[in-house]
């Protein structure tokens, strides 16, 4: 007998939690600025979006499958060493920013919900508590917490939306018809390498382990995860826009952006209105940060066993997970105090933005050896699919370059 439509909508989670890693305090700022600067017209960059970060994480999931080994292990395993030693590299320093940076981003959110407390304690307060969560809790603890997170992200951010009254033939043309108006460009851009995260998708291959989803017939129930991870993350963000198309030019950059739009709401809706967003906006970047702490440690984890080779040993492992959380979760903080060396920021986003393409380009070579993937490997249609996410994230990383130089 076939399983119900229910039982199979039950059975999906990893993907939920991949959505809410993925959308963070970053997501929030490039969507808000869309719908600021271009109202509604560049919705269908952000189900192009969905669909590319679809396609990547679709293909990565599938080289788990058919060889049971995650995307880090292959690089350390069956490319040349460079290759993971340069992503090590980037890895420390994408950790130590993005630590920075949720933290900063929960910390706003939590002094705006509750002020009177410092930006900088709040951050403190946020990572510790997330890094408590995650060394303490099981898998499956943690997925029930972080699905009641989501539950109540989407609630309120849905409901901004409603109450932002978008115009329902703008909305249609910004989702069907596929324009870019002048100065349109750099947006449409950003939407591609903002919206979704970006390393955070390797984690999926930890949660598809935790879920106990081994081997090629879990293919379509992987699917299916996926898909409806990138659905939630193409609504979110289009929702994101609706609610901030209505507002003025800001006066704040950053993060910061996300008051001014609760500002906007609280103007056109009345004081509920702004601390539903509000409370929308906390649940995003808190959730993000659990799935950052909780998933990117096993990351470390894979790469340093992967380079010790031998008999896998838990003890270790154990060690290595609980230092990369502390390392999250620890040093980053001295940035909540002290202005980003304008170095540092420069590096970071010049090394980020070779992520994405990096990630399609690998998975063009090692997902097209059916000597490794048998029929599992890529047909025609996913090495078109990835060849456009190459080609795309390839003119975001060169943007990416151009802004950091300061030359676009």
């Amino acid at each position: 007998m076939p399983d119900s439509l229910f039982t199979r909508l039950r059975a999906l989670g990893p993907g939920l939690i991949l959505a809410a890693a993925g959308i963070g305090a970053g997501d929030v700022v490039v969507a808000s600025v869309t719908g600021i600067r271009h109202d509604l017209v560049l919705l269908w960059a952000i189900v192009l979006t969905a669909a590319l970060k679809f396609v990547l994480t679709e293909a990565l999931a599938r080289w788990q499958l058919a060889t049971g080994e995650t995307i880090i292990r292959a690089w350390v395993t069956r490319l040349p060493r460079w290759v993971s030693v340069c992503f090590a590299g980037y890895l420390l320093l994408w950790t130590f920013l993005v630590g920075a940076s949720l933290s900063s981003a929960c910390g706003l959110a939590g002094a705006s919900v509750f002020p009177g407390i410092p930006l900088p304690v709040w951050g403190c307060l946020h990572a510790g508590a997330a890094a408590l969560l995650v060394a303490g809790n099981r898998f499956a603890g943690f997925q029930r917490v972080m699905k009641t997170l989501i539950g109540v992200m989407a609630l309120c951010v849905f409901v901004c939306a409603l109450l932002a009254r978008p115009d329902p033939a703008a909305l249609a043309a910004g989702l069907l018809w596929p324009r870019l108006p002048a100065g349109s460009g750099g947006a449409v851009l950003a939407l591609l390498g903002g919206i979704g995260g970006s390393l955070t998708v390797v984690c999926y291959a930890y949660w598809l382990r935790e879920s106990g989803w081994q081997g090629a017939a879990r293919l379509r129930t992987v699917r299916a995860d996926v898909g409806l991870a990138y659905a939630f993350t193409g609504l979110f963000g289009i929702a994101l826009v609706v609610i901030a198309s209505g507002v003025d030019a800001p006066a704040a950059g950053g993060t910061r952006i996300a008051l001014e739009v609760a500002e906007r709401l609280q103007a056109a809706a009345g004081p509920a209105a702004k601390a539903i967003f509000l409370a929308g906006f906390w649940c995003t970047v808190f959730t993000a940060m659990l799935g950052v702490w909780q998933g990117v440690p096993s990351v470390y984890v894979d790469l340093v066993s992967a380079w010790r080779g031998g008999a896998p040993d838990a003890r270790r492992d154990r060690i290595t997970y609980l230092l990369a959380l502390g390392f999250l979760a620890g040093p980053p903080l001295l940035l909540l105090w002290f202005r980003q060396p304008v170095a540092v920021v420069l590096t970071f986003s010049i090394a980020g933005a070779f992520f994405m393409p990096f990630l399609a380009g690998t998975l063009l070579y090692l997902n097209n050896r059916r000597a490794w993937l048998g029929p599992l490997a890529n047909g025609r249609a996913g090495n078109l699919a990835l060849l456009l996410c190459l080609g795309l994230f390839g003119a975001v990383c060169l943007r990416e370059i151009l802004v950091a130089l300061g030359r676009d």
